[in-house]
């Protein structure tokens, strides 16, 4: 029976996107088809006892659209060919599976995810669609210290994830030092996710894509929303401005320095430990602090519709976060107050402009400028000394994509980019007295080359492509390949394989050492070609899907080889601390879900990851190989949400064994003030452990505004997670155990209005 509430009554009209939901949980059907084929389109519901063929006969009548069946579950719809005028349809790529984990969340037939704010449902622990935390819901991705700012896919580090919001690269992802996603998802239209089996235009991003893509159409409907949480407040907004243009604004500020929270009060233990705020200085100083911590964000997208063939699209975003403290010290009955101060910024704006030529070809050519800006002033009263650190990065580039379809089943794409990116790093220290200041810029060119190819029953989906990247600075050339090939058999089967060559020449290094007030560890810089060289990866994977009935099971399978890689990138804190040396890592994992849901009220979900993750640095170890800082050895997720009506929840337990440590030589910690270890990384953490719950009710505010008031509970148990743990040696020659623990029992409440 279709259920499309009780308003709507056989003659009245609906959507076309409401009422073919509606049908797709009735008839267990999934429907492909291209947003603006169904754009602006009402009809009025069928009747609920037709049969699928007499439904979808039904509603080709009544929207002249075509609706052709592939097999028993999927239905693509699309617009009928008129060959005297050179139309040809939009050629769809296939849904494998939609409401995945949740609603929002789909799986598409070339390894890619899709995620989209707007319509997503609810995870356990989440009670808005925070992007980065939403990823890590999937397969293979994780993070081993909860933040954003340090998202590991398939054993990488976060450098090597490749962020875009709106095609332009970012180099900041969080706000509060990595426990929030710095990209507004109320604003955020769609986000595609890629671990494996790259499209071809992406540079970059040895690990993952994670591409943001904003609203891109001009629909003349104002829409806006405002809402808050015990950490931030937002308001955004869709404003007609004529019937070819529009703005969308959007502001999201925390208020943190206006009203201490619960929420606060954790995210600042979280973060803030083990740093200059919360070290205790010994000795005859008599020190208090305060701080001022805020953070806010601000994104603008201009859109201008020329023609119905050309259109332009303006970005703007602004990303920050500001801390402040106050040390002041009394010696000797003398008063001294000093500002210490640490800022993240990244700063973009950028313009597109599409034309479609004909009905085949289209080419979209951009330009941005993107600036990532992280400065501190650190001032140590006992010590008497000032240190003032910087770390920028300038990123211009220019790209133009083209776009050709030939027909149904062959489309090309293919394009340029140029880049040019320069990367500053400054200490300068007053006692005593030393400044360092060393600045790198790297230009490169990139063309690639893309086929994709899809039978006419959908059953097989294959793309291959090649991206060329050439480095001027060092004369070197890179080649890179891409596949993605996927096969249904059996109606209920899919086969898949991915594969992919990829390089990037920014990468972070990470300072252990009180860098930036302890509190961002994290500072950009350039390969050299030399002692930083140019990272590469290979990497393969295979799979195999079962889909029907509302149930997955999916297993994956794969290799990944990472070149270029260098102590000083991995954070180690042992014996490989001040180290510089290069080496590589080659991780070698499975991943199994099975996802079971009960028509649009229940879906519950299985997820388990193995894998095994070496470090080789012919320098160390006598070359042995030994665990990466990132080897999640066991994973292991199970959650289930549940909605009735307006109410949704979400429960949920994450489990994995502990990351790898390296301890000191029992009986023998140290010598000569150095502390003695066993072999690298031949320890671990105790395995880690956290549940999580979270709840919504959406309801009418009034006649033309709808409202939701959620409520979340991460680590609803307080389990005292040790995520890492280092050793420090004093002055006596004793050695002691430092250990950071994760966000403990953490409540947060939200209410959201939408216009």
């Amino acid at each position: 029976m279709l259920c499309l509430n009780a308003q709507t009554v056989q003659k009245d009209k609906l959507p076309l996107t409401d009422v073919l939901k509606a049908i797709e949980a009735t008839y267990n059907i999934s429907f492909s088809y291209a947003d603006a084929t169904v754009k602006n389109k009402s009809v009025t519901v069928p009747k609920d006892n037709l049969t699928l063929k007499e439904t979808l006969n039904y509603l080709k009548a009544e929207t002249g659209l075509d609706f052709q069946m592939l097999d028993d579950h999927f239905v693509v719809i699309r617009e009928f060919e008129h060959t005297d005028e050179f139309i040809i349809p939009q050629r769809l790529e296939e849904v494998v599976v939609t409401n995945y984990l949740t609603k929002g969340i789909t799986q598409l037939n070339d390894g890619t995810t899709t995620i989209k704010p707007e319509t997503f449902g609810i995870l356990p622990g989440l009670i808005e669609p925070d992007v980065l935390q939403t990823i890590q819901a999937l397969p293979g991705i994780y993070s081993v210290d909860e933040t954003v700012s340090n998202i590991n896919v398939r054993g990488g580090t976060h450098d090597q994830n490749l962020f875009l919001w709106d095609g332009i690269k970012m180099y900041q992802s969080g706000h509060f030092f990595g426990l929030i996603s710095a990209f507004n998802p109320y604003t955020t239209k769609q986000v595609n996710i890629s671990k494996n089996g790259t499209r071809a235009k992406y540079g970059d991003g040895i690990s993952s894509v994670i591409d943001m893509q904003l609203s891109n159409t001009v629909d003349n409907e104002f829409k806006a929303g405002a809402g808050f949480n015990l950490i931030n407040a937002d308001v955004y907004a869709k404003i007609p401005l004529s019937k070819k243009t529009e703005l969308q604004v959007s502001t999201r500020r925390s208020i943190t320095d206006l009203v201490v929270t619960p929420t606060y009060d954790q995210y600042f233990k979280r973060i803030f430990q083990d740093s200059d705020l919360t070290n205790n200085q010994n000795g005859s100083y008599s020190i208090s602090k305060n701080e001022d911590f805020y953070f806010y964000d601000i994104t603008a997208k201009f859109l201008y519709d020329i023609t119905p063939t050309d259109r332009i699209r303006v970005h703007f975003l602004n990303v920050n976060n500001d801390l402040n403290y106050d040390e002041q010290s009394t010696v000797n009955d003398n008063n001294e107050a000093l500002n210490s101060k640490l800022s993240q910024q990244n700063l973009a704006t950028g313009i597109t402009y599409t034309k479609d030529w004909n009905t085949r070809l289209s080419t979209t050519a951009q330009i941005y400028v993107t600036n990532y800006n992280l400065d501190a002033t650190n001032f140590d009263v006992i010590n008497n000394q000032r240190l003032i650190q910087e770390n920028k990065v300038t990123d211009n580039s220019a790209k133009i994509d083209v776009n050709f379809k030939a027909n149904h089943n062959i489309k090309f794409n293919g394009g340029y980019q140029f880049s040019e990116v320069g990367v500053s790093n400054l200490e300068d220290v007053n006692n005593p007295v030393f400044r360092s200041y060393i600045k790198e810029v790297i230009r490169s060119h990139a063309v690639y080359a893309e086929t994709s190819l899809l039978s006419n029953n959908a059953k097989t989906n294959l793309k291959f492509g090649t991206r060329i990247n050439y480095h001027q600075k060092f004369n070197l050339f890179l080649v890179e390949p891409r596949l993605s090939f996927s096969q249904r058999f059996l109606n209920d089967f899919r086969f898949e394989v991915l594969g992919e060559f990829k390089s990037q020449t920014t990468s972070q290094i990470i300072d252990l050492q009180n860098d930036f007030l302890g509190i961002e560890k994290r500072r950009w810089i350039l390969s050299n070609n030399d002692d930083i060289p140019i990272i590469k990866s290979k990497q393969i994977s295979t799979g195999i899907h079962y889909n029907k009935n509302q149930l997955l099971i999916s297993a994956e399978a794969y290799i990944k080889k990472v070149d270029g890689i260098t102590t000083r990138s991995q954070g180690f804190q042992n014996q490989y601390q001040f180290v510089n040396a290069i080496g590589s890592y080659q991780i070698q994992g499975v991943d199994f879900l099975v996802n079971k849901q009960f028509n649009d009220l229940i879906s519950t979900w299985l997820s388990y990851s193995y894998s095994k993750n070496n470090y080789t640095f012919q320098d160390l170890n006598n070359g042995e190989p030994f665990p990466n800082n990132t080897d999640i050895r066991h994973a292991l997720t199970v959650a289930g949400t549940y909605t009735y009506n307006q109410f949704k929840i979400a429960l949920g337990l994450n489990w994995h064994t502990g990351k790898p440590t390296t301890q000191p030589i029992a009986g023998n910690e140290s010598t000569d003030g150095e502390i003695n270890y066993e072999a690298p990384n031949s320890s671990n953490l105790k395995d880690y452990l956290r549940a999580d719950c979270s709840a919504t009710y959406d309801f009418d505010f009034s006649a033309k505004t709808h409202a939701t008031v959620g409520a979340s509970v991460w680590n609803v148990t307080n389990k005292k997670n040790v995520i890492n743990s280092y050793y420090t040696i004093d002055d006596d020659n004793m050695v002691s155990k430092v250990e950071n623990q994760s966000l403990g029992i953490t409540p947060n409440v939200s209410f959201r209005l939408q216009f």
